[in-house]
């Protein structure tokens, strides 16, 4: 098989179910989605290199590099019928309990967090924006077209697992988060005080 087609130099490519241009809405969400799934890979080679602290987080990573397909392949359907879904709300469910297990190894976080610390945590972070330009094109292609709901849910979910996993990976390695100076207390949690 061939790796070049010559079918895109007309600015044209396929999707499931017919040919669009290749900056249709639903090409920028699941492009956006595939962006994501690239810098998740930068964050295992980073958990690779690293002395096994991480083993719990890269196997979860490996996890939702699958799960960004399926939600890639979700919005790549120009129709398709809801019993054909991947992405389900269970995923988000399993998102959350990551994310309270992740949080729970943190420190107490009253103001808004810089993106950086050490490497790992840094490359969390750029998942974490790349995930929420995600859900926003994935939002835009849903004003104009059925899209499956649970993709949505499961991008909002993630980028609040990038954010917590950004602050673990510093925590583990001993290395503080960088607060926001200029933010007023913005973070209250109960369980941590």
């Amino acid at each position: 098989m061939g790796i070049y087609t010559r079918t895109g130099d007309e600015g044209q490519t396929s999707v499931i179910g017919g040919r669009v241009i290749k900056d249709d809405d639903r090409v920028e969400a699941y492009g956006t989605i595939d962006e994501l799934n690239c810098f998740v890979g930068q964050a295992i080679s980073f958990i690779d290199q690293a002395n096994g602290e991480f083993e719990d987080l890269r196997e979860h990573l490996l996890e939702i590099q699958q799960e960004l397909f399926d939600c890639g392949s979700d919005l790549a359907f120009v129709k398709i019928s809801e019993s054909k879904y991947k992405v389900r709300d269970e995923m988000v469910i399993r998102l959350e309990q990551w994310i309270d297990q992740y949080d729970a190894e943190n420190p107490k976080v009253e103001r808004f967090i810089l993106p950086g610390g050490s490497l790992l945590s840094s490359t969390l972070h750029v998942c974490r924006t790349v995930c929420r330009r995600a859900e926003r094109r994935a939002v835009t292609l849903g004003q104009h077209t059925d899209i499956n709901p649970s993709v949505r849910r499961y991008l909002n979910r993630l980028s609040d697992y990038f954010f917590v996993v950004a602050r673990t990976a510093n925590a583990r390695q001993q290395v503080a988060d960088i607060e926001y100076v200029r933010s007023k207390k913005v973070f209250r949690r109960k369980d941590k005080e």
